[in-house]
């Protein structure tokens, strides 16, 4: 006589557990969407210490990390982020920016950015 009662209200708690399930947060892709966040704030001890507590180094995840499209040193051109933009390309290698890509993005874009000089110093350009 109280089955029908508890079956129904155990079918309904399944029904609204099921459409109320999300899925996790990749670990990684929290990290990534972290270090946007704080390009874009130009928060340089956040992002540092981001990194070190993730035990990750700017050249290893430099090529893998996008951020609303650009990769992390466009990201903080585009930001007007100076403060972490001087903190990735120094801890890029001069390899990495040799091609001059970022340099011409940056220029057509962002003329005025203070991160051009940077970059250009730092690539030997």
């Amino acid at each position: 006589m109280f089955k029908l009662p508890k079956l129904v209200a155990l079918t309904a708690v399944v029904a609204v557990s099921s459409f109320s399930y999300t899925a996790p947060a990749n670990a990684e892709d929290q990290l990534a969407v972290s270090i946007c966040e704080y390009i874009a704030a130009d928060d340089k001890n956040r992002l540092r210490s981001k990194l070190k507590s993730s035990r990750v180094k700017i050249r290893n995840i430099y090529d893998a990390v996008q951020c609303n499209g650009n990769n992390l040193l466009r990201h903080a051109v585009a930001s007007n982020a100076v403060d972490t933009g001087e903190y990735i390309v120094k801890n890029l290698s001069k390899s990495a920016l040799a091609d001059g890509a970022d340099i011409a993005w940056a220029e057509g874009n962002f003329a005025s950015s203070p991160l051009i000089a940077v970059i250009k110093d730092r690539a030997g350009l």
